[in-house]
Order: C-alpha cells, then structure tokens, then sequence
C-alpha cells in the first residue's frame, strides 16, 4: 500500500511511502491524516506508489487541499477523481521495474555510507576517545585489530593534563585551534541577478542534502562563502548537525560553519566536531530562546586530543579513504535521484520509450 499524507505541510513536502515492514499477513491500522492507495491489481502497487511521487499529481493535490490556514488537508474524493492517462499495463509495470531498480541502489548506497560512517566513528572513538591501543599496552596486551608497526607508534603510560589523564606525549586543543569555523552570510543582501545564481545552502538544504528549491543568491560574494561537494557543514542554530555536503554548489547562509583546516585531515575536525555535537545540542537546548544554538565560545570550550604527527598519519591512511568511498557513494546517490525524478514523470505518462529509460538504468548503475 501507498500512504499519501494529505495535511499541510506535509503533503507539500512530499511525505510518501510504500509499506513494507509488515511481517507475513499481518495488517496495520493508518492514521486519519493520510490517504492509502492500492492498484485494483496487486501488479500495480509499485506503479501507483510512483504516481504518487509524479510533480502532476502532486501539484493537483495541492490544489485541493481545503479547510482553515495551516490545517489544510486534501480529501480522499478529490485524489480518488484524478483522471490521467495510464500506459498499457505491461509498460506500466516495466517502467516501475526501472524506478525500483534506482531506489534499490540508492537505498544500498546509503545504507554502505551508513555503515562506513559507524567505521569511522568506532575506530575514531577508541583511538582519540577511549585509548584503547594505549590501555592496552599499559596492561601489557597486543592491541585488537592493528599491527606490531601500527602498535608501536602509541604510547604506553598517561600524563596530567588540564583535562586529565592524556595519552603521555599527546596534546589538548579545541576545536577552533584544529579548525577554522566560518560563519555564513546573510544572503538577503545578495538578491539574485538572474544569471549564474547560486542556491543558498541552509538548515533545511543541509538536513536533506539537497538545493532543490532552494532560494537563490548572487555569485559575487567571496569565493570562501560558496560551498562544494566535500565541504564539512556544521549547523549551529536549531537542529545542530554536522554533515559532509555532497549536495552540490552553493551559497553558504547564516546559522551554518564552514568547518576547514590547513594543518588536520577532513576526518579529523570533522570526527571530533561530531564528537562533541551531543553536548553542544544540551547547551542549545538550555538556551531560553525560540531556535536554540550555540556560540563560538563553546567551540573553544570543545577540547580534542591531539596525537602524535605518526599516530596522525597512521590514522589518515585508514579514515581519509573511507571519507572519500563516503564522499563518492553520496555522489552517486544524488546523481541517481536526479535521474530517478527526471525519468518518473515520463515514464509514468508513458512519453518515454521503455529501451531508452532502461538504456540509461544500465549506464547509471554500471
């Protein structure tokens, strides 16, 4: 079954699903704020779940919705009288073939980042945070999981430090001493010309990786304040959350860092940023105000372990090729979604040609 949510702003955003956690036969009971479509054939589930998604469907939706500001809901007649021309049933079911197929891979691209992402936390962690290979050493162990050469850059005792106890040789620094933290533009004054603008990138862009329909601003600011694929993103108002940008070019608006550095690897400020993102959101959440945030006195609050240049560099081999399978899975997730949402309204209104969208699924998942 499709679940379309019919209530503002949701429908608006796009919130649609296809159910697929039930177990055996069992059934679920929905909620009154969305509508559920089924093919009057079982075959045509995934057909009807993409003609949900359709940018025509969708805007005759919305143009139904009704009732009081803010609570506007669309109602199930008005979706059930959408008239529109299906193709033939077996093209029908070929075209959703091709659209599931983009989704499959999109949805196993993300779920390899995923697991990337807690790799790289998990060694991040028990080499900076826990020192687990100097524990081990101290107890006169072999360290898990690395070699002799590996174990021996660490050192075996703890000194004093301002935060207590460091791996002996280590340093402590914050945040702002590893990293530059800049702070976006007010793009407002840097109104669109209409040529070559540029999408401003803001919380809601971050937190869905994306600029589609993203206000524009003109490209004559400074060239640090235009963001690239790769970018560390930290969002320092509101949801505060730390992303490596994969989203394409764009303007950099206020309430958002622009985390670089000239001396430390991508993984390193952006690891130990995230490290900290727990305790920042506590320290927003204090804030008596409507959008929390933090400010740049907490980054330098934020202290972070700093380990040997050997320790560093022996880490750099491990964690920066893992940011960049990161980097590059997220990449072509994008690239496969801009094509996915290029194909679905033509295949579903049957304008193009079957061969020719499955040509262009073989190249894209080659």
């Amino acid at each position: 079954d499709t679940l379309l949510a019919r209530i503002t702003p949701c429908l608006e955003n796009g919130k649609t699903a296809q159910v697929c956690c039930l177990e055996g036969n069992s059934v679920a009971e929905g909620s009154t704020e969305f509508i559920v479509l089924c093919g009057n054939d079982p075959a045509d589930n995934n057909f009807i779940y993409y003609l949900c998604r359709d940018p025509s469907f969708r805007k005759y939706a919305i143009a139904r919705m009704e009732g009081t500001s803010g609570r506007q809901r669309v109602s199930w007649q008005s979706i059930a009288a959408y008239e529109f021309a299906p193709p033939p049933p077996n093209e029908r079911r070929a075209a959703s073939r091709v659209l599931t197929a983009l989704d499959d891979r999109i949805a196993l691209l993300r779920e390899t980042n995923a697991t990337l992402e807690a790799i790289a936390q998990a060694l991040f962690k028990s080499w900076f945070v826990d020192f687990d290979p100097v524990r081990a050493k101290m107890e006169g162990r072999a360290p898990e999981g690395m070699d002799e050469a590996t174990a021996a850059l660490f050192p075996d005792a703890f000194e004093e430090s301002a935060l207590g106890l460091v791996p002996k040789g280590w340093g402590v620094q914050s945040l702002v001493e590893i990293a530059s933290y800049l702070n976006g533009l007010a793009l407002q004054k840097f109104p669109p010309t209409g040529v070559d603008d540029l999408p401003v990138i803001k919380i809601a862009q971050l937190r869905k990786g994306d600029t589609v329909g993203a206000d524009k601003a003109a490209r004559n600011i400074k060239p640090e304040y235009i963001i690239q694929n790769g970018d560390v993103l930290f969002s320092w108002s509101g949801s505060l959350e730390v992303d490596i940008w994969c989203g394409g070019e764009g303007a950099l608006n206020q309430h958002l860092f622009k985390v670089t550095s000239q001396r430390y690897p991508k993984w390193f400020y952006y690891l130990w940023t995230k490290h900290h993102l727990e305790h920042f959101r506590q320290v927003a959440a204090s804030k008596a105000t409507t959008m929390g945030h933090i400010q740049r006195s907490h980054l330098s609050g934020a202290k972070v372990f700093v380990p040997s240049p050997d320790v560093l560099s022996s880490a750099d081999q491990l964690l920066s090729p893992i940011l960049d399978r990161i980097i590059a899975g997220a990449l072509q997730a994008s690239a496969l979604s801009e094509l996915r949402d290029t194909l679905l309204p033509r295949l579903i209104s049957g304008q193009l040609r079957l061969p020719d969208a499955q040509a262009q699924l073989e190249d894209a998942l080659a």
